[in-house]
């Protein structure tokens, strides 16, 4: 009896066994595979270019950010969807006068090295962000802070010198993110970062990749990513086949050549949004001969971007408003302000004005939109009468040579990580930089005024007729040729979802699980 009891119990057991494993399906899926309750044990990001450093403090490229956007967080953060700035790290804050801001802060965050995120580490941060020994290439984001206070351990007053409109927006930079204290102080956190964020770091071979796992303790709960990778693979191409292949999982920033091939694959999604970057076409405004304005006039009027727009597949905005449609400052009516494609209007000024008698340099970085815009724009200028020859350099000297402002005319371009208007107008077109990150040269009294005047007003209604104001006036000076805004691309192998991607190019993984 006790046998066939036995007997029966072990087939209900094997029947009720098999039930739960799904019929045909193993149940043991291997690497990578269930994320509710095991996660996925490894997911592969295929970056061009290494990181410069893990600091947020001291570096400030994409592939460095790319990094630390998982390590660290900032106080406050934008939100992807609707582009309004939220709080991240903060709980809440107050503006008692145009100069002063009251930031309450979460409370029981605590950093991968164990220690307390609170005031304390605020100010700490923001202190050796703005130190001029530090030379931290984001300084400026602190530049309008005068004192920094902390008014207990969850509660930080920060005065400004000036009212600062786009204060929030600085906030939430990559390079505003809170480090720890205590690690940077006994360590460096350029090589071995420690932030508050949903990964942790675990390892960086310069070179070859940077390993971060999951922070198990996180508050909003730990990633579904067990181990997040960021390979260096420097061929967009060899990236492409990688993640054809699965060996990776992830690439951005899909070039137009290559988007077509992207898509024909079989185990990929493409996201697409449109973004905050911008490409445009300049004069270098510091030379006496293009203070001619029918100078100017005649070259905006010679470039046709419709006829650009249509080689990108799709991954060209077009409007000629400086201001895209992503970042605060942007009015609609301002698509078609500025100087219209008229061919026989150039070729009149050109003849006019004897412009083709000298011949112009058109300076160009050997990058690939780069190249192709230079190529389309030659050839217009050309058909309208002006005589322009290509220089092509490599990125770095690129942009050591407009900055100096060794050139005619260039092609040059914004990524807008903080999707505001006067953070895109001062640091590339006032004349205060100059020299430095106005690489436009571009000098205009009138101009910095209203852009001076965005800066310094926490009404953000004032701010954003000021924007428009200043965003007219570039377009009637015929200051550039807005070529496009961009649009934003990312693929993931299609058996994931939950990919946050930003118009302002970046993107997060911490919430990436499988279907």
């Amino acid at each position: 009896m006790k046998k066939k009891l036995l007997a029966i119990i072990s087939i209900a057991t094997l029947l009720f066994l098999a039930a739960c494993s799904g019929g045909n399906e193993s149940s043991s899926a291997g690497e990578g595979s269930d994320t509710n309750d095991q996660g996925i044990e490894s997911f592969t990001y295929a970056s061009l270019t290494d990181a410069v450093g893990l600091s947020p403090i001291l570096t400030n490229d994409s592939a460095s950010a790319n990094v630390t956007d998982h390590v660290y967080e900032k106080l406050f953060e934008r939100n992807a969807e609707t582009m309004e700035i939220e709080p991240q790290l903060a709980e809440s804050y107050e503006n008692p006068d145009e100069n002063t801001w009251i930031i309450k802060l979460k409370q029981g965050v605590k950093f991968h090295d164990g220690t307390d995120f609170n005031a304390d580490a605020v100010k700490y941060t923001f202190d050796k962000l703005r130190d001029p020994a530090t030379a931290a290439p984001r300084a400026s984001l602190m530049e309008p802070v005068d004192t920094i206070t902390v008014v207990d351990d969850y509660t930080v007053e920060i005065k400004t010198k000036y009212p600062y409109g786009p204060f929030l927006a600085s906030l939430s930079h990559s390079n505003a993110a809170i480090v720890s204290p205590e690690a940077d102080q006994n360590g460096d956190i350029n090589k071995d970062p420690v932030g508050t964020g949903p990964f942790k770091f675990v390892s960086w071979v310069p070179g070859d990749q940077v390993v971060l796992e999951a922070n198990k303790d996180y508050r909003d709960g730990a990633p579904a990513i067990q181990k997040l990778i960021f390979k260096v693979v420097p061929e967009i191409s060899t990236a492409i086949s990688m993640l054809q292949t699965g060996e990776v999982q992830f690439i951005d920033k899909l070039p137009t050549e290559q988007i077509e091939r992207v898509e024909g694959l079989k185990n990929v999604n493409v996201e697409k949004v449109d973004g905050t970057p911008q490409y445009y076409f300049t004069v270098n405004h510091s030379k006496e001969e293009f203070q001619d304005a029918e100078l100017r006039e005649a070259l905006a009027s010679a470039i046709d971007r419709d006829a650009f727009i249509s080689k990108m597949k799709g991954l060209g905005i077009r409007s000629d408003s400086v201001i895209g449609s992503k970042v605060f400052g942007y009015k609609e009516e301002a698509d078609n302000a500025g100087t219209p494609y008229d061919l026989e209007k150039a070729k009149e000024l050109v003849k006019k004005n004897g412009y083709d008698k000298k011949t112009y340099t058109l300076l160009s970085p050997n990058r690939n939109n780069f190249i192709l815009m230079s190529e389309v724009v030659q050839a217009q200028l050309t058909e309208a009468g002006f005589n322009v020859n290509i220089e092509s350099m490599e990125w770095a000297s690129f942009l050591d040579t407009a900055r100096d402002g060794n050139y005619d005319m260039t092609f040059l371009s914004w990524s807008n990580l903080t999707a505001d208007g006067s953070e895109l107008f001062y640091p590339n077109f006032h004349s205060d930089n100059v020299g430095a990150s106005n690489r436009a040269q571009y000098s205009n009294p009138e101009f910095d005024q209203l852009v001076e005047q965005s800066r310094t007003t926490t009404d953000q209604e004032k701010r954003l007729e000021i924007l428009d104001q200043a965003n007219r006036l570039m377009l009637e000076d015929h200051a550039i040729v807005n070529m496009y805004h961009d649009v934003v691309t990312a693929a993931m192998e299609n058996s994931y979802k939950g990919l946050i991607l930003e118009p302002t190019g970046k993107w997060n993984l911490s919430e990436v699980t499988r279907k």
